[in-house]
């Protein structure tokens, strides 16, 4: 390359350089005046903004004052309070914006309602701007007019009003991305799969247990649950029983075997307590007469089944009786029948909110009880092609076949199987006097499944000693028990039910973690 040619290339260098120089110059005049521009358009916004104080992100409830505002519950949203101006506290379960306006939908436990934020004397379009962005499940205060609507809003609890919002600040902001959206976690199974929309499996709904205990459905579960609680007390308490709390840590496996967690005691072991049996019985040794108590229970099963806990909550009824041990079934079955009657009566509008989401037959039972005889249900079984010994215990596929051949024959969910063999009840199960190979214990069921096992008790320190050594359970670790009754103890009998069960059942779901809040099972631990 001669000199000339070096300088021309150096020249037609720089010349690019200079433009290349220019055109960013320009770029970053364009960029200043384009953000001066939208800083001038932002002030003149917010200067314009008339509603400015009527929206905002509140600063964080610290109890900094005491607010004389008293806040209304969306269920009390009727026609009757329409063109009032209220206060409300609720989260935001959807929101839609469509121009001058944004819809949302306000949700409160199981209750939701319609409100809507238009662009008016009372908002301005920054406020419908900041509405439509208030992310899901963030929890607002709004203060809105009631207004009745002429079409019914068939999407939520609320039907026949809707709010007109004219003030709206969110008290606590949820993060964008929620781990599940409450619509698929409440999508019928079916439905889901036919529309090709989203539904939530079970695992994902328990690892996010307190979004998914949000939804209708959750709600209205734990609800019934609650109430169930409610009637065991309250139809117990009537009955002149007296409810009592027990040790959950004890120095013996209350039903013997291996089915218990061992946990350490100081220097020695001790065990989760697998019932409250063991006292519930001393309590009517020591003239308490009738007892029950409401509490947890522990078993150490490695049942991956849709009906198994490890921990479930225990519903527990001893009693006295005078001379027949179907004073206790009668009692029992008496205070099933009252919460069945409750719920029927009191627990509709919940009933019919888990229905939507896992259809089911209405609940059936009959006054007074079926009961029937151990050697009937397996006579019905025979008829029904299943082969099985006399003295044989029940499988699973069994019961439920029954809890079928019952429905069919007396049209009932609910029943008792009475006299069952002694061989598959625990050692302080009281033998039949008429047949040794039988019992005086039962279980009841619903749809097919048991929910309560139970029995008289032996109340002889004697013959408790004689069936504890059958079972080859090491006295000295139930020494204190069997002692209760050396010194004189009614015949007494009672049963436990499985909470969790009941309520599985009564409402016709199909898994037990279903109706517990925070399920443990051989796999599950948290949350």
């Amino acid at each position: 390359m001669t000199k000339e040619e070096g300088q021309g290339a150096e020249e037609a260098q720089s010349k690019k350089g200079l433009k290349k120089q220019q055109k960013e110059a320009e770029k970053a005049a364009k960029k200043a005046e384009k953000q001066a521009k939208l800083a001038a358009e932002q002030q003149s916004t917010e200067e314009d903004d008339f509603a400015k104080d009527r929206y905002g992100v509140s600063a964080m409830v610290q109890s900094q004052q005491k607010v004389d505002r008293a806040l209304v519950m969306v269920q009390d949203l009727t026609p009757k309070k329409a063109d009032e101006l209220i206060w409300l506290r609720a989260r935001v379960h959807t929101s839609r914006a469509k121009g001058k306006q944004c819809f949302l939908v306000l949700r409160q436990q199981q209750f939701n309602v319609q409100a809507l934020v238009a662009v008016g004397d009372r908002a301005s379009k920054q406020m419908v701007k900041f509405a439509a962005n208030i992310t899901k499940e963030s929890i607002v205060d709004v203060e809105a007019m009631v207004r009745r609507v002429e079409q019914k809003i068939e999407s939520c609890t609320q039907q026949d009003v809707e709010l007109h919002i004219e003030r709206i600040f969110v008290i606590s902001q949820a993060e964008p991305r929620l781990p599940l959206q409450l619509e698929d976690a409440v999508r019928p199974d079916g439905e889901g799969e036919e529309e090709g929309r989203a539904t939530v499996n079970q695992d994902t709904k328990l690892d996010n247990r307190v979004i998914d205990l949000r939804t209708t459905t959750s709600q209205a579960i734990f609800r019934l649950q609650s109430g169930v609680c409610q009637l065991f007390r309250d139809t117990l308490t009537k009955k002149g029983f007296v409810e009592i709390q027990t040790p959950k840590i004890i120095s013996a496996a209350s039903e013997g075997g291996a089915n218990v967690f061992t946990v350490s005691y100081f220097k020695t072991s001790a065990y989760l307590a697998q019932s409250p049996q063991l006292y519930k019985q001393m309590c009517i040794c020591a003239d308490f007469d009738k007892v029950f108590c409401v509490g947890p229970v522990f078993r150490a099963e490695d049942s991956n089944t849709h009906r198994h806990l490890t921990e479930f909550v225990g519903l527990d009824i001893e009693m006295a009786f005078n001379y027949h041990y179907h004073e206790v079934i009668d009692s029992i079955t008496d205070t099933m029948v009252q919460i069945f009657k409750g719920l029927r009566d009191n627990f509709q509008t919940e009933i019919q909110m888990v229905n939507k989401q896992y259809p089911s037959e209405p609940f059936k039972f009959l006054e007074p009880t079926l009961r029937l005889e151990y050697t009937e249900a397996v006579a019905m079984l025979h008829e029904a092609g299943v082969e099985m010994g006399d003295e044989d215990d029940l499988s699973t596929p069994s019961e439920k076949l029954l809890g079928r051949l019952v429905k069919e024959k007396y049209d009932t969910d609910f029943y008792v199987l009475d006299k069952y063999p002694l061989a598959v009840r625990p050692f302080y199960t009281m033998p039949d006097p008429n047949n040794t190979k039988y019992s005086n214990s039962y279980d009841m069921f619903m749809r097919g499944e048991e929910i309560l096992s139970g029995a008289q008790r032996i109340h002889d320190a004697q013959l408790l000693t004689e069936r504890a050594m059958h079972h080859q359970i090491d006295l000295e670790k139930i020494k204190s028990y069997i002692d209760s009754f050396r010194y004189g103890a009614p015949p007494h009998g009672g049963g436990g039910i499985g909470l969790e069960r009941v309520c599985m059942l009564y409402l016709g779901l199909h898994n037990v973690r279903q109706t517990s809040m925070f399920p443990r099972d051989p796999k599950r631990l948290t949350p």
